[in-house]
């Protein structure tokens, strides 16, 4: 399959990144982003592309993919709603509303969170975001559309979180991370299972649209 994957230089999108460049079904991996991600390899393809609210400029690159690993986001710490929702939801939907006229029978993967609110009403910003963001997608119509609620995350191969304040913690309170994975084997994840567990997901389909740790898991020991 040939798929399309957003937000590669940050933790959870590299992790994809390197599963989908690993994976023997996948044949073709398509990054977009505003930097490139330092990395070679025969099925890698970048497109550069700086304006995320618009992407009918470069949609005559977008046609014939199987599937979009949306993993762009950013960390909602000091941010005003407006900014946010930019990032998180527009520059999210810009691209897959663009993709599916191109793309109908595509699957799409959307990287939410633990906490996300679906009611889109609740009292917590970033959760009402991701809940809409989430909530729009689905709707678009895509053959298959799976919402990401990770919790804790461990990255692996090397991988570094581009947010200071998580970088600290995997720095300095790694085992504490993985104390928890102990005392609780389905809270926390790690970058390896979710990029698995996304091409699984589009292989082989799931029975929910929600895909919260303890799914994430599973999917990736398919």
């Amino acid at each position: 399959m040939k798929v399309i994957v957003t937000g590669a230089t940050g933790m959870v999108g590299k992790g994809v990144l390197l599963e989908c460049l690993d994976h023997e079904s996948v044949e073709k991996v398509l990054v977009i982003g505003r930097n490139p991600v330092d990395i070679t390899h025969p099925k890698l393809e970048e497109l550069i592309h700086n304006d995320f609210s618009d992407f009918s400029t470069v949609k005559g690159q977008l046609a014939g993919y199987d599937a979009c690993f949306l993993c762009m986001g950013i960390s909602s710490v000091g941010m005003k709603e407006d900014d946010f929702k930019k990032i998180t939801y527009d520059f999210t939907l810009s691209l897959a509303r663009e993709l599916f006229p191109l793309n109908p029978e595509m699957t799409i993967t959307y990287v939410s969170g633990e906490g996300t609110d679906s009611s889109e009403k609740g009292k917590v910003m970033w959760a009402r975001v991701k809940g809409k963001t989430e909530n729009d997608l689905i709707k678009l119509g895509f053959k298959q559309a799976f919402m990401f609620r990770p919790g804790l995350i461990i990255p692996l191969r090397g991988i570094k979180s581009r947010t200071k304040a998580y970088q600290f913690i995997y720095d300095y309170f790694m085992w504490l991370v993985r104390l928890v994975k102990a005392l609780a084997p389905n809270a926390v994840v790690n970058t390896t299972q979710v990029g698995k567990a996304m091409i699984k997901a589009v292989l082989f389909g799931y029975n929910s649209v929600i895909i919260k740790p303890k799914d994430i898991i599973q999917l990736a020991e398919k």
